[in-house]
């Protein structure tokens, strides 16, 4: 073995490194060398360095062990020992998924060069030549804990991101659970389709998760069924909040001093009891119907909503399509607003078609929307049909294009 340098040794310059002292001073440092001589002039070095956390090995395979039984931050490995030499125990460490982040400096003589660049292709860190420099070992070894500590930092990073990611893809599954959970009930308010007297089905398609459509009906009394529809500006989970709020007050006809068979009167007291101002500037869109079945009349009004559509099929011509609106601002604009009802006769065999805008307010792909009359001609043609409905947002899919529709489709059928 080669003996260390003397003190007249000319000093190399060290490179700058941000290894602070009391990083050299907590570091654990393995020393490998058979030589007691070296492995002494090895850890002088290291302690006038400021390491104090240094232990030694006699050869390869008690190296192995050592690190196998204890976390090290370095080690200084000399290539040609008895049992397993320098080159052995960077096989074992590069097999060892556990060891792979130790850093290693090989240590050799001047004739082992070309057998330190293998050690280097095998995985070690660094080379320092024997006779070592005090300088060169200093900026080896600064070199390396600081690689080390960089590569210790990223793989905390990556751990925490990982966390993180997991712990984000957890509120994701919970929230997504969630508003599944939502829709759900929103679906569940929506009455079943219905046979008799009245032949009754719809469609439902909301853009998101959590629309702000929502309709029903139901018999007030033995006499007078009420349909309804009505559409809360944007959507989400405040849209549907306020759409399922309106349509259960409508179910339970929970308004005071409001005959529910009067279709103005139910706007007017639903604008009191929704004003905007009160729902944080969110207002909807409603049309809301009575049909008495002795009289066949059809009472109704609307507040800022697209007409229902009543259809009369003739065997003698084409069928003949009516627009059932009344003049109104949307519900909740402005306090005390009186809207006014508006009366039809029902005939046999007519159909009447309550929707929202997202029924026809589609998008072709050139950017042109479809207009109301587009959509009337063509439930001239369909509704009759029994699978009309699915018509429909089939038609209106194909029209949009791929993803979702832009607005929320809904859509009530009845038969008379």
């Amino acid at each position: 073995m080669n003996l260390p340098p003397t003190e007249t040794s000319m000093p190399l310059a060290a490179p700058a490194s941000t290894t602070s002292t009391n990083t050299l001073e907590q570091a654990s440092v393995l020393v490998v060398d058979d030589s007691r001589t070296m492995r002494l002039a090895l850890i002088r070095a290291l302690n006038s360095l400021g390491f104090n956390n240094i232990t030694e090995a006699t050869n390869g395979r008690m190296a192995v062990e050592l690190i196998l039984k204890k976390s090290f931050d370095l080690m200084l490995l000399d290539m040609e020992m008895p049992e397993m030499n320098g080159m052995e125990v960077l096989l074992e460490i590069k097999n060892n998924p556990q060891l792979s982040g130790l850093p290693v400096i090989v240590i050799s003589g001047a004739e082992q060069v070309e057998n330190a660049v293998m050690c280097i292709e095998a995985g070690a860190e660094d080379y320092l030549p024997k006779p070592f420099n005090p300088t060169l070992l200093r900026a080896r070894v600064t070199s390396s804990l600081e690689k080390k500590r960089l590569r210790d930092l990223d793989r905390v990073r990556l751990v925490q991101l990982q966390m993180d990611k997991e712990l984000l893809e957890q509120m994701q599954r919970r929230l997504n659970d969630e508003l599944a959970e939502a829709a759900n009930y929103v679906r569940s308010i929506f009455p079943p389709p219905v046979e008799s007297p009245l032949q009754i089905d719809w469609k439902y398609h909301p853009s998101t998760e959590l629309g702000g459509d929502a309709f029903g009906y139901h018999w007030i009394d033995a006499e007078h069924l009420a349909v309804y529809l009505l559409d809360v500006c944007g959507h989400g989970v405040g849209a549907s909040l306020l759409s399922v709020t309106a349509i259960n007050v409508l179910r339970s006809s929970s308004l005071p001093n409001t005959d529910f068979r009067d279709p103005g009167a139910v706007l007017s007291a639903l604008n009191n009891a929704f004003l905007m101002e009160k729902q944080n500037d969110m207002y909807f869109t409603l049309w809301y119907g009575v049909y008495h079945t002795p009289s066949r009349t059809l009472r109704h009004a609307s507040g800022g909503h697209p007409p229902a559509l009543l259809l009369n099929a003739s065997a003698a011509g084409p069928t003949v399509a009516e627009r059932l609106r009344t003049p109104g601002l949307i519900v909740g604009a402005m306090e005390d607003m009186v809207y006014q009802s508006q009366s039809c006769q029902i005939p046999p065999g007519a159909m009447l078609l309550v929707l929202c805008d997202g029924c026809y307010e589609i998008p072709d792909k050139d950017g042109k929307m479809m207009e109301f009359d587009e959509f009337e001609q063509y439930m001239q043609t369909h509704a009759f049909q029994p699978d009309g409905l699915d018509q429909l947002l089939n038609w209106a899919r194909a029209r949009h294009g791929e993803g979702p529709l832009d607005d929320d489709f809904s859509i009530v059928r009845i038969q008379f």
